[in-house]
């Protein structure tokens, strides 16, 4: 499915603000909007329509904001996400290894962040899902010479649950991260063996230092230190896989060429599943 026109101005604008000022929602500016009559999430989408230069007085905006935002704004509870178990059972100490550090980040209250992949609606509308929680909301982060690399954030918790829900017997997943598709494939009783390929030595060394001893199930996790697209072409078609995650890129922006990459190394066998497949084809 190919996005509007429409669709991609709402997009590059989101983009804008997002990497710009997604603290400019705040709670004062929440307490004004709601004491006309409308809830917390419905006077998110008033103030965010109004930071990305919508007009709610003219009309043509007015059936824009309807068609979009009533189903791209969520407010997200927190303690929804407290009670996963990665985020429950797993404690990430500050430390670094060499350019990398493992330490938590959090998002501000009401500030806003892409939660979900696209949302298709009855329409055909592609629509980004924008998240915010009502107060602060740590979470574990990787940074690379300060900047922040890699993380385990509601979008990931949202986006992986069907890859997830789909792993068996041997599993493989192309990118480590800070563990978290493998931690939750691990400890299914269905899943036999998890093999992560990862080719950055030090986010191997503070995983296996400091994540993977917390693992319920440790004895099922293999690390593999090798080039994604090296292993699925020179290794992978002769190994047993019941099912292939990859997750290697931030986000759309830079994944469409890796994921077209990886699709084309697909072999007889396994199931094959993508991080924001969904979003990704939307863009091709």
């Amino acid at each position: 499915m190919k996005i509007s026109n429409e669709n991609f101005e709402l997009l590059r604008a989101l983009s804008q603000f997002l990497n710009e000022d997604p603290a400019y929602v705040t709670k004062s500016g929440i307490e004004t909007v709601t004491a006309c009559g409308v809830n917390t999430e419905q006077a998110f989408a008033l103030i965010l329509a109004s930071a990305l230069g919508l007009d709610l007085d003219k009309t043509k905006h007015a059936r824009f904001f309807d068609r979009y935002f009533t189903e791209m704004v969520h407010q997200l509870d927190v303690q929804e996400y407290e009670n996963n178990t990665f985020y429950r059972n797993i404690r990430i100490p500050n430390v670094k290894q060499g350019r990398c550090e493992l330490k938590y980040e959090s998002y501000k209250p009401y500030e806003a962040f892409v939660c979900d992949d696209f949302m298709i609606n009855s329409n055909g509308d592609v629509i980004p899902q924008i998240g915010f929680f009502a107060t602060a909301f740590p979470y574990p982060a990787i940074l690379h010479d300060g900047r922040i690399w890699m993380t385990t954030i509601p979008n990931e918790i949202n986006t992986m649950k069907d890859p997830i829900d789909k792993a068996r017997g041997d599993v493989l997943t192309y990118g480590l991260g800070l563990g978290y598709y493998v931690y939750m494939v691990a400890n299914k009783d269905e899943v036999r063996s998890i093999t992560a390929v990862e080719n950055d030595d030090e986010i191997i060394a503070l995983f296996r230092q400091h994540i993977l001893p917390q693992f319920s199930h440790p004895e099922k996790v293999i690390i593999v230190r090798d080039d994604a697209f090296h292993y699925a072409e020179k290794v992978m078609p002769n190994e047993h896989y019941d099912l292939v995650f990859t997750d290697l890129w931030h986000d759309v922006s830079d994944g469409v060429p890796l994921y077209r990459k990886m699709k084309a190394l697909q072999c007889e066998g396994p199931q094959f599943e993508y991080w924001i497949e969904k979003s990704m084809r939307c863009y091709m």
